[in-house]
């Protein structure tokens, strides 16, 4: 069976952040860490190489496949930023509506840029999403 690639690891969170060249995606990367800090109330940690996640819960899937993933967070990626959330906590839908610009997938949301989005609901979707984690 194929090793979680994606796994914590001691790699610092600053210095991965301050690797974004593009000024503006550093400074909402920043702002973002500390949005989903607050709202998670756990501490950043690297997953990987290019995502920083907040708490951790362990999956094991019918297949037998199984390991640790965070609860919640974000990797900038060139193009715009993956948010990493629960896909089936209540209101998802609702708040989806309210946040502004974004896509969307399974359990990602994608947005360009902090100022498309209401930092109040995406606050209120990490906060909901933590509290109703469901693997």
């Amino acid at each position: 069976m194929a090793k979680n690639k994606t796994t914590e690891t001691a790699q610092s969170v600053a210095d991965f952040l301050n690797t974004i060249t593009d000024d503006a995606k550093r400074t909402d990367s920043f702002r973002l860490m500390e949005i989903m800090k607050e709202a998670t109330g756990f501490e950043p940690k690297m997953w990987g190489s290019a995502i920083v996640g907040f708490g951790s819960y362990h999956y094991k899937y019918a297949s037998g496949q199984e390991g640790d993933a965070p609860k919640a967070g974000f990797s900038p990626r060139a193009k715009e930023f993956s948010l990493y959330l629960s896909s089936n906590y209540t209101g998802r839908e609702i708040l989806m509506q309210k946040l502004g610009k974004h896509r969307s997938g399974i359990g990602c949301v994608y947005i360009k840029r902090l100022a498309d989005i209401d930092k109040d609901v995406l606050h209120e979707m990490i906060v909901t999403s933590i509290q109703q984690h469901v693997v």
